[in-house]
């Protein structure tokens, strides 16, 4: 095994071999942080986006301490918002828990109950479950949370967004007050500071700045665009890159769109919550690995997917608030590195999108394009002038 930097974490020689045979070599700055409180039996609390390292942070401290575990008593869970999550996970911890012979798996809505059912009464060490599927196979019994030793609530604030918080104190009351917990969130106050208040014991806080997308660590360009031009322009926009998501607010307008990019030649799947899960696991799976270069999405994807490479993200819609606007643009600008991000802005929309600048510390020109400007070939390299920036004075940028 190579002599890397998570042996001096106290990570176990087996677990290093699994890192070292998937090529992660050093740890990410949240991997260094938490490792050895979590090794420790504390209580973690840290605030980190998705693409930080995070899962692998309470990943590995799980599958190393959790004891073997019977049917349907699980030792582990980790509560996640969203069924994408939960498959995200659960791949990226399974190669850690097949080499302790830990039985791992994942519950969420949408997929066969009663193949969860059989999965849990087979012997589950860790459960990845959304809350509401969890709470489902509760009542029919077929788990017990009286030998949870380890909890993770991963994503919290998407929690509080989503409105599962009363769900996820449910789960929390049903599990032994002596286990040890971590939480991981975007934001530690409100509604999460009172999950922290009420579930964590004298949690040690890590925070990472620097990994947390942000609007400074993305390259940001507004274009104004005539309605009839519109899937033009995305199309001509996501030709010139690699790998593309798009942003639409509605299912409806997400299928359309997906539509009219395939029309105009563009290799496209959608993805909403209307979808099989099946079609939906294959898009994303697809779009992963750069088979399909380009992906249609409504805000579900827009939290808690980990894509790497998305060089280019596109509000075809605009997003309804800032948050809702970094959120989105996240998926690219991962870890620290730099992303492109395009709002399409009809001449009706011009109000709203500058409003939403506004809050989110932007002073960006909205500037107009067809589908048959050459700017569009290269986006990252033309910066649009800066006398036509919409605000006199430019706020210091703030981090979300």
């Amino acid at each position: 095994m190579t002599d890397h930097g998570f042996a001096a974490l106290g990570v176990a020689s087996d677990l290093g071999a699994v890192l070292d045979d998937a090529g992660i070599g050093d740890p990410f700055p949240i991997q260094l942080m938490a490792i050895p409180d979590l090794l420790a039996g504390r209580d973690v609390c840290g605030r980190a986006k998705t693409g930080s390292g995070k899962t692998l942070a309470f990943g590995i401290p799980m599958v190393q301490l959790l004891e073997p575990s019977t049917a349907g008593r699980p030792t582990g869970l980790v509560l996640v918002p969203t069924r994408e999550l939960a498959t995200q996970v659960t791949e990226a911890i399974r190669p850690l828990a097949d080499a302790r012979q830990l039985p791992l798996i994942a519950v969420y809505g949408g997929s066969s109950m009663r193949q969860q059912m059989d999965g849990l009464n087979r012997g589950a060490g860790i459960v990845v479950a959304t809350p509401g599927r969890l709470i489902d196979l509760i009542e029919r019994r077929a788990v017990k949370l009286d030998r949870v030793a380890m909890v993770t609530i991963d994503e919290a604030d998407q929690m509080a967004d989503m409105g599962f918080l009363p769900q996820v104190r449910r789960i929390m009351r049903t599990v032994p007050s002596d286990r040890q917990t971590m939480l991981f969130s975007a934001t530690l106050d409100g509604q999460v500071g009172s999950l922290v208040s009420a579930y964590m014991h004298d949690p040690v806080r890590h925070e990472i700045d620097s990994d947390a997308p942000s609007v400074e660590t993305m390259e940001h360009r507004f274009l104004k665009v005539h309605r009839m031009d519109k899937v033009k322009v995305a199309a001509t926009l996501a030709r010139h890159h690699k790998r593309t998501l798009m942003f639409v607010r509605t299912k409806f307008a997400c299928d359309r769109l997906a539509r009219d990019l395939g029309d105009l030649g563009v290799e496209v799947r959608a993805i909403h919550g209307d979808l099989q899960q099946s079609v939906r696991e294959k898009a994303l799976e697809r779009f992963s690995i750069g088979s399909i270069p380009v992906l249609v999405a409504t805000n579900v994807a827009a939290r808690g997917l980990h894509i790497d490479d998305v060089d280019l993200v596109i509000h075809y819609d605009p997003p309804e608030d800032p948050k809702t606007y970094v959120h989105r643009s996240g998926r690219t600008a991962r870890a620290g590195e730099s992303g492109l991000v395009v709002t399409l802005v009809e001449w009706d929309q011009v109000n709203e999108v500058l409003g939403i600048q506004r809050r989110a510390g932007l002073n960006v020109p909205i500037i107009k394009m067809f589908s048959n400007d050459e700017r569009l070939a290269d986006l990252t390299t033309w910066e649009p002038p800066e006398e036509l920036a919409p605000f006199k004075s430019t706020r210091r940028r703030r981090r979300f």
